[in-house]
């Protein structure tokens, strides 16, 4: 059994690693796939909690990752390519992974929010040195959420399924990679 769910977690971090490898769309009309898809994942974010505005606007930079996939048959893992923001516009793309093991089943889609404090934690993201520990947790959007948001570490993660609330917002053991435009 033990050699099984090691076969199972090489698996899927090895399909993980690859999909990482992959942080940018290669088209030009992936790119703007995703640049539209973050927009509109904003958008939603923003109408499903408006206290969420004001933090969005005074971070030095922000990650939205529109759709992020999850899934787990006793070995999981998670995918979502996303773009980053610094001043209002999108200055390149960037992706998460995870991988888990444990007893676990079934899936979800959910959109990722990163605000970043600092330039520096933005400029820490950039350069791939950025990840959560298993203890790392978000905040779940949803009416007045925001407002009660506190940078840990100088991030506040935000998620949001599509119904607008995410139960479980574990996000212990996310990687990121980065591509600037």
């Amino acid at each position: 059994m033990n050699r099984f769910l090691s076969l199972c977690l090489a698996t899927t971090l090895s399909l993980l690693t690859l999909a990482a490898c992959t942080t940018a769309p290669k088209s030009s009309e992936g790119k703007s796939d995703i640049e539209n898809e973050a927009v509109l994942a904003l958008a939603k974010a923003k109408s499903t909690d408006p206290t969420l505005i004001p933090f969005i606007s005074s971070a030095a930079g922000y990650a939205v990752f529109p759709s992020v996939g999850k899934g787990a048959v006793g070995v999981g893992g998670a995918y979502g390519k996303g773009v980053l923001y610094q001043n209002g516009r999108i200055v390149g793309y960037c992706d998460v992974s995870q991988a888990s093991i444990g007893v676990a089943l079934g899936g979800q889609a959910y959109t990722e929010i990163l605000c970043f404090e600092s330039r520096e934690a933005v400029e820490t993201f950039k350069q791939g040195h950025f990840r959560f520990d298993a203890q790392a947790t978000a905040v779940a959007l949803k009416s007045g959420e925001g407002a009660n948001a506190k940078y840990v570490n100088g991030v506040e993660v935000f998620t949001m399924d599509e119904a607008g609330l995410m139960y479980e917002a574990s996000i212990g053991g996310q990687k990121f990679s980065y591509q600037s435009k």
